[in-house]
């Protein structure tokens, strides 16, 4: 083989090592949020300090919400997929969420719809000062999430996990 063959060979090789490397799923991009590119469903808005006073209401508890999104054109089926915290407080999805549609999580209790589920519980889950959703597949894989403030532990202000 001459030395050209050799180098044209070695410079083939390499770029398709990094076309297969680029390829691959990300775990984590520089804002706190992993990535899968295997799936469209990804976190969308938190809202996790509900407008108004955190008095425990429905109404306050319900102003606390996440969003999950398909931006892909075919339904995904999301039974079973989680919604997590940092304190592992876990929202289990029951649900097909259709191609290019959004469905907001809320805390508190209500009627699930198409465009709206509930938690059904009676305390706060998102923490205002630091936390992060964790979006997961049935099968525990993470597929997306998004972390706010500043991660060094403990409680926030309000004493709420």
């Amino acid at each position: 083989m001459s030395r050209t063959t050799r180098r044209l060979t070695a410079t083939a090789l390499t770029a398709g090592a990094l076309l297969t490397a680029a390829a691959l799923p990300a775990s984590a991009d520089d804002h706190g949020r992993a990535l899968s590119r295997y799936s469209p469903v990804v976190v969308g808005h938190v809202q996790y300090d509900s407008p108004g006073r955190d008095d425990r209401s429905n109404r306050s508890l319900n102003g606390e919400w996440v969003t999950v999104t398909n931006t892909g054109r075919n339904s995904v089926n999301l039974r079973n997929w989680t919604l997590t915290d940092e304190s592992r407080h876990t929202y289990r999805f029951d649900l097909r969420l259709p191609g290019r549609s959004t469905v907001r999580v809320h805390t508190g209790t209500g009627r699930d719809t198409s465009r709206d589920v509930y938690q059904d519980r009676r305390t706060y889950v998102w923490n205002n000062d630091q936390d992060t959703v964790t979006l997961r597949d049935a099968h525990g894989r993470t597929i997306d999430s998004t972390s706010w403030g500043h991660h060094h532990g403990g409680r926030d202000h309000d004493g709420r996990h």
